[in-house]
């Protein structure tokens, strides 16, 4: 995979791929602009060495139509503030000024990309306006690939997924690179889990045991300890007898979770599972609560009521792991930290992962943002920018996108 410092863009249109699949509320307004932010150092970068830049981008799931609603000229606007701020001397002002395209192929958007001059930047719309984007329709592809000379895939967070515009448009363009994000993601997850510094540790928590169960496997042939939290730790209390109430648990997948626990032992990985729950009366921000310890089988949990975090001795014992660390994964909360009532697991977890000292990635998505809940955005070694790759990476996977730039032209 080459990067785009290994090529010359200097007079090139060089088209970035992008991930400016931003949150926003319900009057258009980006409440997380860190995708943005993210990618600064790239734009610069070909600012700097007089590129003409075409940012593309999807936004959501329109399902090849137009929808205003998720138009990308918001996040247009959010990297001119963005991209002026940086500006070094007021010449600079004008040619940091994103200008926004409202479409993405076409005649237009020809024309003005052809107008480009060195150091302009524009964006164009909503790839996903188009089916093309989701099918690799080879006549959408080939009118993308026409409007540059130099592509670069700088959005890690969909490089997971065989969409045109990261798996077949590389292959289409004589020089296809990978971006500053892309490379830094990929070199965090190498050093976090093929190359750690051991011991390596990873948490691993969220809802479901089935949406990360590949992981889990992976991960057994990788860490010296694996921690097991939030409502997936539910199914594998469960296959050890433990009574969880009411709370989530996937039947179906008990006795995977039994395999899973005898597997670690096998390969002398220390598999630690929480040993006392916050038990609530509902799913609720104001539900009354209990913390139950899990060995004190007199202590009966209380008929209809679900674990909804850790308690206070689980979050010793991980902290504890935890501080002995080197190398720290994270992915998945350890309980609903959306909830302050139920948030105390994952910040300290969080708190002890941030004063570990030791280098710690941290999941995209729910990870990520339980990190800012928490207020360790700043404290830890890295937050992926994509969830789902993240997780694809923690399978084991190759992911697609950087398939593509290993086999395309250049």
């Amino acid at each position: 995979m080459k990067s785009v410092k290994d090529i010359k863009v200097s007079g090139k249109r060089v088209m970035v791929r992008v991930d400016y699949n931003l949150p926003m509320d319900e009057n258009l307004n980006i409440t997380d602009d860190n995708r943005i932010r993210e990618t600064l150092p790239l734009i610069n970068y070909l600012l700097e060495n007089n590129a003409k830049i075409i940012l593309i981008s999807h936004m959501g799931r329109p399902k090849g139509k137009v929808v205003p609603a998720l138009s990308l000229k918001p996040a247009a606007t959010r990297l001119s503030e963005l991209l002026l701020k940086s500006a070094k001397v007021e010449g600079d002002v004008k040619m940091r000024t994103v200008n926004f395209i409202s479409d993405c192929i076409g005649n237009e958007v020809e024309k003005k990309v052809s107008e480009l001059k060195e150091g302009e930047i524009v964006l164009l719309e909503n790839l996903r306006f188009y089916e093309g984007e989701k099918s690799s329709d080879p006549d959408f592809v080939k009118q993308l690939a026409s409007l540059c000379d130099v592509y670069v895939n700088d959005a890690f967070a969909v490089s997971h997924r065989k969409e045109a515009s990261v798996t077949a448009l590389p292959m289409m363009v004589k020089e296809s690179v990978a971006g500053f994000l892309l490379e830094k993601e990929i070199q965090c997850y190498s050093d976090a889990i093929k190359n750690p510094v051991r011991p390596l540790v990873a948490i691993i928590g969220g809802a479901k045991v089935s949406s990360k169960l590949a992981a889990l496997e992976n991960m057994l042939n990788c860490v010296d300890t694996l921690i097991i939290g939030g409502a997936m730790a539910n199914t594998f209390l469960k296959s050890q007898g433990v009574d969880v109430g009411a709370s989530m648990v996937e039947e179906e997948l008990v006795e995977t979770a039994s395999k899973i626990i005898k597997e670690a032992k096998e390969k002398g990985v220390k598999l630690q599972l929480p040993i006392d729950l916050v038990f609530a009366s509902k799913f609720d921000k104001d539900a009354e609560k209990q913390t139950i310890d899990l060995a004190q089988f007199s202590q009966p949990i209380p008929q209809g009521w679900l674990a909804l975090d850790i308690g206070e001795k689980s979050s010793q014992l991980f902290g504890e792991l935890i501080t002995g660390a080197k190398t720290i994964v994270w992915n998945g909360p350890m309980g609903v930290f959306e909830m302050e009532r139920f948030c105390s697991g994952t910040k300290a977890i969080s708190k002890a992962i941030a004063e570990s000292g030791a280098f710690s990635v941290v999941g995209g998505g729910d990870t990520g943002l339980a990190a800012k809940v928490c207020g360790v955005e700043d404290k830890v070694s890295y937050i992926s920018t994509g969830g789902g790759a993240f997780l694809h990476l923690m399978e084991g996977k190759e992911l697609p996108a950087v398939v593509a730039l290993e086999k395309s032209k250049f």
